[in-house]
């Protein structure tokens, strides 16, 4: 075993790329994503593997399960919401660039600086400026700017995950915003209002109504947000779906609640949603109107509509997949049928953490398990961890499940895909292979 490694210090790691062949570490400063060039800095953890998926846009390929699943929710929303000249009252925006300013995806939702989900370890930053979109609501307070009142984003969005069959680093995201002035709430009882006071300091989560909001706003915009999302349920599962709603807490909305539905002898939640804070409205100007807003993963509902089994299935491009999802009839039911079943590859892989056990993360890991297995990693466990009696030293060993979704891996591949792993985790993460 080589003793006298050099070690290179992690946060230089950070501005390397690593060549395919050499496997040496080459200085950049920058990093190009969608033709726009960026300046790495010590935030920057993005990989190649995730910017290259940028321009994918599924949901906007034709017949492809998460472009059915967009246009039926897109369609339900142009028939339910309708103008005095019978055309549809919601625009839809479904190209937006994913890459955001922090602002953008985190000050203008009133998300605390000391938030989890403003983390390194959850987010793909590509500097101190600007980050991949953590979520389609990042783009409300634009579009509310904009002088917009019922609208509707579609988009890839990434954070940094696990790896099993249902998560995966880009997914996409619905989001829907609903604003009402007095006039449009209260069309026939001009004596009532949208606002008790002019305090809009509320705290954002909390169960009840915000105070600078009358009870009887509160209440329309409450029916009108639940009943529309009762039927969008009911346009996707089924007019006999069971559903259940269930008090929750988001930094955006208050009131806020999970909508979930019985589906496959289980309960399975689709969406959050809630009455928009109203500081976020007042901090861009609009003091007139209150609004509801709701996000939706297309995935998880793609994945039960057409009982698909893993997520990775997206991101096929096998005609035997994606021809299965041609139909005229967006309601028609759609069952996958596997393309056909290939045996995994397993490996183990333990390592010590390095001495200062802080610096690491095990999302760190999993992204680097991305960056060079790709597709190809189905799983990655973590199946053990102790810590060392008299040193101290904690030890991680994660499980890696290899899989190839069209072919069957052979053990010469696979052992060269797993020595890289390893090589790269030594050098990169600084930890030391058991």
């Amino acid at each position: 075993m080589i003793s006298n490694i050099v070690r290179i210090p992690r946060k230089l790691l950070k501005n390397f790329r690593w060549s395919s062949t050499s496997a040496k570490p080459q200085l950049t400063e920058t990093i190009a994503i969608n033709s726009k060039t960026f300046k790495r800095d010590d935030y920057t953890n993005i990989t190649d593997k995730i910017a290259s998926l940028t321009q994918k846009n599924l949901h906007l390929i034709q017949n492809h399960p998460i472009s059915l699943v967009r246009q039926r929710i897109v369609n339900y929303f142009y028939k339910s919401f309708l103008n005095s000249r019978r055309n549809p009252l919601f625009s839809v925006y479904d190209n937006l660039s994913p890459i955001v300013t922090l602002t953008q995806n985190f000050d203008s939702l009133l998300i605390p600086e000391d938030h989890p989900s403003r983390s390194k370890s959850d987010c793909y930053y590509i500097n101190r400026e600007y980050l991949l979109r953590a979520h389609t609501t990042a783009h409300q307070s634009e579009l509310i700017k904009a002088g917009l009142d019922n609208f509707l984003i579609v988009g890839d969005v990434y954070r940094r995950d696990e790896i099993d069959s249902k998560h995966y680093p880009v997914f996409h995201q619905l989001d829907a915003v609903r604003l009402k002035t007095k006039d449009q709430l209260f069309s026939s009882e001009s004596d009532l209002k949208l606002f008790d006071c002019d305090d809009t300091a509320c705290i954002p989560g909390g169960p009840s109504k915000q105070r600078c909001h009358t009870l009887e706003a509160f209440k329309l915009m409450e029916h009108e947000l639940k009943t529309t999302l009762v039927g969008l349920a009911k346009e996707l599962f089924g007019n006999q779906v069971q559903y259940r709603w269930v008090d929750t807490t988001f930094p955006f909305t208050q009131p806020s609640w999970e909508l979930e539905v019985y589906h496959n002898n289980e309960w399975l939640e689709i969406l959050g949603c809630g009455i928009m804070v109203q500081s976020l409205l007042t901090n861009i100007g609009v003091d007139n109107r209150i609004g509801w807003a709701f996000g939706l993963g297309l995935e998880r509902i793609a994945m039960c509509l057409y009982s698909i089994p893993d997520i990775r299935l997206f991101w096929s491009t096998d005609s035997g997949f994606l021809n299965q999802f041609k139909n005229d009839n967006l309601k028609t039911p759609i069952v996958y049928k596997p393309i056909s079943q290939y045996p995994q590859c397993i490996h183990d892989i333990s390592f010590w953490l390095p001495e200062e056990d802080s610096l690491f993360c095990s999302n760190d890991f999993y992204d680097l398990v991305r960056n060079i297995a790709g597709d190809l990693a189905e799983q990655v466990l973590l199946v053990d961890q102790f810590t060392h009696p008299k040193s101290k030293k904690k030890s991680h060993c994660y499980r890696i499940i290899y899989r190839h979704m069209e072919r069957t891996l052979t053990n010469a591949e696979v052992n060269k895909i797993h020595q890289h792993v390893e090589h790269a985790a030594r050098d990169q993460l600084g930890v030391t292979i058991r």
